[in-house]
């Protein structure tokens, strides 16, 4: 390190730091000294499509096994995610619809779960900023609150796709997404490969390839292979961060502390270091997501130009949230089943649903023996999602009747989203959370706690924008 004393240390290299950093930087003085702390190492998108191919690469030595990074106590249920420079810009699929207005105060307007202690009105600026630094694809008409043209055109519709957004217009609309629709300064177009987890045309927006600049600013001193486990603090404030690196533990000193890493090793991190508020750690999860094959009589489902073409909402908003959950259809043009009957193997269409799910104190993180290893205790899904799965099969019947179904076919819940929720929610005071509305803890008042782990509840969309946005709300709100 090249300095005693820092006047930022933060933790983790992923989008929640990643954006934080980036408002952060646009707001202080030159003078600034900073330090990265970073668990893994910097991973080249080239060199992982090379992983992918089976072609030898000296780089395959920082392809960290993910389930080796955290202790499963629930063996069904899987968690993946990525370890290195840029998290899981990594291994994401480049999802990016927006959080619904009502999604912010479930509560008030439902009676279920709690409110956040902001809305959309707070984060709506913070979207469009995310959205212009991703370079999202998106549609002109949007179900959510949005004016004006995203910064890169629509990816183009499927054929069903293009008779469900005549039935329902802006209900059923192209996904806004990572995934460029076109060639930008610093991505290739998406050609619809469906390995978005390692895009082989580097199409999809990671933080290797933002532009963002913050790792390269003189201010920013970047360490790797720094394995954070614990926070020093006295009198309620952050002194230290303690890590380990290349076998030697090693301390940081800062004025100000961000945890921005992944919510499990975020709640391990406050754990080990004496965090007693009775729910750190608890109400983590994920949304719940499955698949159905849509066979199609008579019609061939051709065209769209990238992995998702389309969300549709018509079962995502409404009072029905007062008894079961939200739920966002994903319009998926990857093979996920190819008919083999003759002349059919292209009459169908596959919709992914996903429903959000509630906080339980039954999903919770904890330590374990191993100081760097978070144990994840996941037991259950809530019967607020599982309600709103057997209404969706009631109601989809209906909701397709304008396309030629011949039959429909459920497959089984999917082992995980690829996402992980809450552990450290935010809150108006500790009784309710662990972090408040800028999320910073509120006990530790010199300490942010970023991302997804923040999250009041789980809606149906995908994380990774409002994740990006808080983190440039919280930033821009508090220096």
């Amino acid at each position: 390190m090249k300095y005693d004393h820092y006047d930022l240390v933060i933790v983790g290299t992923g989008f929640a730091s990643s954006f934080f950093l980036k408002k952060y930087l646009s707001k202080v003085k030159t003078d600034k000294k900073i330090l990265v702390l970073e668990k893994g190492y910097f991973f080249p998108q080239a060199e992982r499509v090379k992983v992918k191919r089976g072609i030898p690469t000296a780089y395959q030595k920082y392809d960290l096994p993910y389930e080796q990074a955290f202790i499963n106590k629930s063996k069904t249920k899987e968690w993946p995610f990525s370890l290195g420079y840029g998290g899981s810009s990594n291994c994401w699929w480049g999802c990016t619809p927006r959080f619904m207005p009502n999604d912010f105060k479930m509560k008030s307007k439902y009676g279920v779960a709690q409110d956040w202690p902001l809305d959309y009105n707070d984060l709506d600026p913070y979207y469009y900023e995310a959205e212009e630094l991703m370079n999202i694809s998106g549609p002109e008409g949007t179900p959510f609150p949005r004016k004006g043209k995203y910064p890169l055109p629509p990816h183009a519709f499927s054929l069903v796709d293009k008779i469900m957004h005549k039935t329902y217009g802006n209900q059923y609309v192209s996904q806004p997404g990572a995934r460029a629709s076109r060639a930008t300064a610093h991505r290739n177009g998406c050609m619809a490969f469906s390995t978005c987890e390692t895009c082989p045309v580097n199409a999809k927006f990671t933080i290797e390839n933002s532009n963002l600049g913050v790792y390269g600013d003189t201010r920013v001193e970047l360490l790797y292979g720094a394995e954070v486990h614990q926070l020093e603090t006295a009198n309620d404030v952050v002194k230290k961060v303690l890590f380990r690196q290349n076998g030697k533990e090693q301390s940081a000193s800062g004025e100000v502390i961000v945890l921005g890493a992944n919510p499990f090793f975020n709640s391990n991190i406050l754990l080990q270091s004496g965090d007693k508020n009775p729910l750190t750690g608890k109400g983590f999860g994920e949304q719940l997501g499955m698949q159905v094959l849509i066979y199609l009589e008579n019609m061939t489902n051709a065209g769209g130009s990238t992995w998702v073409n389309a969300n549709g909402y018509m079962l995502y908003d409404g009072d029905h949230r007062k008894d079961y959950a939200a739920c966002l259809i994903e319009a998926n043009n990857a093979p996920y089943d190819i008919r083999l009957e003759r002349g059919k193997h292209l009459n169908v269409a596959s919709f992914r649903l996903v429903f959000e799910d509630l906080p339980l104190e039954s999903n919770y993180i904890t330590t374990s023996e191993n100081q760097f290893l978070p144990a994840v205790h996941f037991a259950e899904r809530s019967q607020y999602t599982l309600k709103a799965v057997e209404q969706m099969k009631q109601k989809m019947p209906e909701l397709l009747s304008c396309l030629p179904v011949e039959k429909l076919i459920y497959l089984d819940p999917a082992s995980h989203e690829g996402h992980i929720i809450g552990g450290t929610r935010m809150s108006n005071n500790k009784e309710q959370g662990v972090v408040d509305k800028h999320l910073i803890h509120h006990q530790y008042r010199n300490l942010f706690v970023l991302g997804a782990g923040a999250f009041s509840t789980f809606g149906p969309s995908n994380p990774t924008l409002t994740v990006s946005a808080l983190s440039l709300f919280t930033a821009d709100k508090s220096f």
